[in-house]
């Protein structure tokens, strides 16, 4: 497998920690998304929406999103429910990742600690408020149990962990965020942990 990425990208990060969780070899290439490598003809027979991560399989074949990498990777593993009912689950935690998380949480994490320009402040206030409700309701959420789904560790945990460790870098405050300080530590605990740069 070959996985196209970016360093910074918490989306790729996602993707390797699951990887390296899962003992799988592939090869690895660091795209210059400002030099607009991922925008290439080249590329964009692998990924025609020309974004990474995008991982290619063993066959040719082409996989992009994030989650939808990890969905795949996970099958038959224990990090991905076998029940009907917990795989629901898993994919609600990661459609909410995608949709109330992640444009909030790495977008201002991008802009604060990444991008060259800054949009306007009420721009940025008003993402890391979507922010903070994203957070409010995973807070709520970890209140009751160790992980998101199943009471035990699995993709889902994976696919929220990897912009929400690093949203100090977007000026979120986590201190106000017990329980999702825990859950930080146990998924940081997790065999194979890696971090998300090198």
């Amino acid at each position: 497998m070959h996985l196209f990425d970016n360093l910074d990208s918490g989306n790729g990060y996602k993707v390797r920690l699951l990887l390296a969780q899962l003992g799988r070899p592939y090869e690895w290439t660091n795209l210059d998304l400002d030099a607009g490598a991922s925008r290439t003809p080249e590329f964009l027979k692998r990924n025609p929406n020309g974004r990474i991560p995008t991982l290619e399989l063993d066959d040719g074949t082409c996989l992009a999103e994030s989650d939808a990498i990890l969905f795949y990777l996970a099958e038959g593993t224990p990090l991905l429910p076998m029940d009907r009912l917990g795989r629901a689950q898993v994919l609600q935690w990661m459609f909410f990742e995608q949709y109330s998380h992640e444009p909030n949480i790495a977008v201002v994490r991008y802009w604060m600690s990444i991008a060259a320009a800054r949009p306007r402040d009420s721009v940025i206030e008003a993402r890391r408020n979507a922010g903070y409700e994203a957070l409010d309701a995973m807070e709520r959420e970890l209140a009751e149990r160790e992980f998101l789904v199943a009471d035990r560790y699995t993709i889902a945990d994976i696919a929220l962990y990897a912009y929400t460790h690093v949203a100090g870098d977007g000026g979120f405050d986590l201190s106000r965020y017990a329980a999702i300080a825990r859950w930080l530590d146990r998924v940081a605990t997790q065999s194979d942990h890696v971090q998300i740069t090198a």
